[in-house]
C-alpha cells in the first residue's frame, strides 16, 4: 500500500480539518514556481482517487449505492490511491493534478471519502488539488461543501446523475451547492455525456437541452462541463444567446481518445475557444499520453497546445 488511509476517527478527521484549514495558502503561493512566464506545465484537471476502505472491499458498496456498481463492478474498473496517482504524474509528466472522490449517495460516505482527498491533498500539496464530491442534493449537501473549502478543497465535483438525466428537479436543487460555489468564486465540474451513440457505463440519460438548461441557471459560477459537455458547444454556431449562457462555461476532455476523433480540439478551439478547454485524463481510466499524442495531431499550433494542457486550469484554479 501507498499510504495508511484506514477509517479515521471523528476527533481525528476534526483535527486534519483544522490543521488543513490553519494551513491552507492560496494558489498562488504553493504553486508559484508554476506560474512562470516560459513553462509548459501539465495539469490534469479530472482524476478519480479511493480510500483503502473502498480499495479494498468495493463490493461492500454495491447494495446500496448502485451507480458506484454500475462503474465498478468489473474487477478490471480500477480504484487509484494517492501514491498511485503520483507515481502515474511521475510516468506521464503531469505536473498538477485535481482529484476528487464519487458522488456517493449516502452522504456519510461522501464525507469519509472526501477527508480522504482533503488528506491526499495535504500530503502532496505541490502536485495535487481537491474537489469535494457529493450527492448535491442530499439534504445536508451545503454544509460539507462548505466544511471541504474550509478544508482547503478549491471546487466541487465530479458531480453526476448516472441513474438519470440532469432533470429539472435535480438542477433546481442544486442552487444551495451552487450559490456556496458562486460565493467562493469556485468551480463545478459536471458529469456529462454525448446522448447518441454506444452504450458505456456510466453513459446517462442526460439531454443536451437538460445540459444547457443546467449552465443557463447558474450563469454567475464556473462550470465545467465533463467529457466535452457532450457536444454542447457546436451550439455556438447559433447566432444568439447560446454564447452569453456559455460565457462561463468549459470543457474537459476526459475519456475522449474514447469518445471523439483528435479533430474535436481544433473544432473545440474554434467554437468555444481555446482558453475553454481544460485536459482531464479521467484517470485512472486511460494514459494522459494518449491524450498528448491526439493533441499533437489535431492540426493546433503549440501555444494552444500548452493552454489546454495546463495553462487554461491553472488559470481558473487561481480564481479566488
Amino acid at each position: 500500500m501507498h499510504e495508511n488511509d484506514y477509517p479515521l476517527t471523528a476527533t481525528v478527521i476534526h483535527a486534519i480539518g483544522c490543521t488543513f484549514a490553519a494551513a491552507r495558502r492560496p494558489i498562488s503561493a504553493i504553486h508559484a514556481n508554476l506560474f512562470e512566464e516560459d513553462s509548459a506545465v501539465v495539469v490534469d484537471f479530472h482524476t478519480h482517487l479511493f480510500p483503502r476502505f473502498v480499495r479494498e472491499n468495493r463490493e461492500r458498496w454495491f447494495a446500496d449505492e448502485p451507480a458506484f456498481e454500475l462503474l465498478y463492478a468489473h474487477p478490471k474498473a480500477r480504484l487509484a490511491s494517492a501514491g498511485d496517482i503520483i507515481a502515474a504524474m511521475d510516468a506521464q509528466q503531469v505536473d498538477l493534478a485535481v482529484v476528487f472522490g464519487f458522488p456517493w449517495r449516502c452522504l456519510e460516505t461522501a464525507k469519509r471519502h472526501n477527508d480522504y482527498i482533503m488528506e491526499a491533498v495535504n500530503r502532496y500539496p505541490d502536485r495535487l488539488m481537491g474537489f469535494c464530491c457529493l450527492d448535491p442534493c442530499a439534504e445536508k449537501a451545503p454544509r460539507e461543501v462548505a466544511r471541504c473549502f474550509e478544508g482547503g478543497l478549491c471546487g466541487v465535483g465530479e458531480l453526476a446523475f448516472y441513474e438519470c438525466g440532469i432533470a429539472c428537479t435535480i438542477r433546481d436543487n442544486m442552487a444551495p451547492v451552487m450559490a456556496l460555489c458562486r460565493e467562493h468564486d469556485k468551480p463545478v465540474l459536471i458529469h456529462t455525456n454525448e446522448p447518441v451513440g454506444h452504450r458505456y457505463a456510466g453513459k446517462t440519460d442526460n439531454t443536451l437541452i437538460q445540459i444547457y438548461e443546467l449552465a443557463k441557471a447558474y450563469p454567475l459560477n464556473h462550470i465545467v462541463l465533463a467529457h466535452w459537455g457532450g457536444g454542447l458547444f457546436f451550439y455556438q454556431l447559433l447566432k444568439k444567446e447560446v454564447g452569453s449562457v456559455l460565457a462561463n462555461v468549459y470543457f474537459d476532455t476526459a475519456a475522449s481518445p474514447f469518445l471523439y476523433k483528435p479533430s474535436i480540439y481544433r473544432y473545440a478551439v474554434e467554437l468555444a475557444g481555446c482558453e475553454k478547454i481544460l485536459f482531464g485524463s479521467d484517470y485512472p481510466l486511460i494514459n494522459p499520453r494518449r491524450y498528448f499524442a491526439e493533441l499533437e495531431i489535431s492540426g493546433l499550433h503549440q501555444d494552444q497546445i500548452d493552454a489546454i494542457k495546463g495553462g487554461n486550469a491553472l488559470k481558473l484554479l487561481a480564481r479566488e
